[in-house]
């Protein structure tokens, strides 16, 4: 989607995770070698994006440009815009979340995060884009870059994630409706900032369709 000397940023597909996890199987690591391009080596991840979650994901194409992406993401400079699907209406067309999470561990090894006002520092802006049937299409600002934050914060709010297995009535067949659909790079300062968008997977597109949404 976009690339220049120092940055690729891409297009991750749904289902795809990022790094390896505990069951192996094919990850994004797998496939780097194709954004390499002119260069002698691959480029690295910048951020993440989990595995369910589709749209606008950073490479890094050397360890200056990392260093230079870090520091921003650090910052908060980076402006992430994602698209989700909620079940549910809203009380309100603008709202901003300010819930702390925390990491939680079970007696099996397996973990969520949770609402917790000891737990680390969250903010998501959200913003009503459209409503149907009991459905909301909205868009989301975290400004905080914690594990699983948007959905715990949808969620939270009576109004999960559409799909999403582990905070909503998602099951082991849907499809999780949350999209990163933009990205706001200000890399070179006194320079116009990158901007790029990626275009809704096919999933979302015809969910958004059949709710009748017009993406």
């Amino acid at each position: 989607m976009f690339k220049n000397d120092d940055i690729v940023v891409i297009s991750k597909p749904a289902g795809l995770p990022v790094h390896a996890g505990p069951g192996g199987g094919v990850t994004l690591d797998d496939y780097l070698g194709d954004f390499q391009f002119e260069k002698r080596l691959p480029p690295s991840l910048a951020h993440r994006l989990d595995r369910d979650t589709s749209g606008c994901l950073i490479l890094g194409r050397n360890k200056q440009a990392l260093r230079i992406l870090g520091r921003l993401f650090e910052q908060g400079r980076i402006n992430k815009t994602y698209w989700a699907i909620l079940e549910g209406v809203l009380p309100a067309k603008q709202m901003r979340i300010d819930l702390p999470l925390a990491k939680i561990t079970d007696k099996k090894y397996q973990w969520h995060m949770q609402a917790d006002p000891n737990g680390q520092a969250a903010i998501t802006e959200l913003r009503v884009l459209d409503e149907k049937n009991g459905f909301s299409w909205v868009e989301l600002k975290p400004k905080t870059g914690r594990t699983h934050q948007l959905r715990v914060h949808c969620a939270a709010q009576g109004t999960p994630i559409m799909g999403d297995r582990l905070y909503g009535r998602g099951d082991e067949n849907s499809a999780l409706m949350l999209h990163a659909r933009a990205l706001r790079i200000p890399y070179i300062q006194n320079d116009p900032a990158i901007i790029v968008e990626a275009p809704v997977s096919d999933a979302i597109r015809a969910m958004m369709l059949e709710l009748g949404f017009s993406p």
